[in-house]
């Protein structure tokens, strides 16, 4: 199933709290579950008014839709095409 990173742009993100980032979870989780498709949320980044998550869907479409399901911004969403890190190079 494809990967995806998806690029959320929410003003002040990194000053949520862990009650208002635990609600986001929950809802997150919550349309996964009633999207009846393969959908995995693997992990989620808070970075200044950023927020970047790693998605395993179908396809776009679907990425898009757990957003609008959600009320989550998706302003990016691309298609991981290869995953590198420390032992690539070894």
């Amino acid at each position: 199933m494809p990967k995806f990173l998806i690029e959320r742009n929410i003003p002040n993100a990194s000053a949520l709290s862990a009650s208002q980032l635990r609600d986001i979870s929950v809802k997150s989780n919550a349309v996964v579950a009633g999207l009846d498709v393969p959908y995995v949320w693997h992990n989620s980044y808070v970075a200044g008014d950023k927020v970047y998550c790693v998605h395993e869907a179908p396809d776009a479409d679907t990425i898009y839709l757990h957003a609008k399901e959600g009320g989550f911004p998706a302003d990016l969403v691309t298609e991981i095409v290869a995953e590198i890190g420390p032992s690539t190079g070894a």
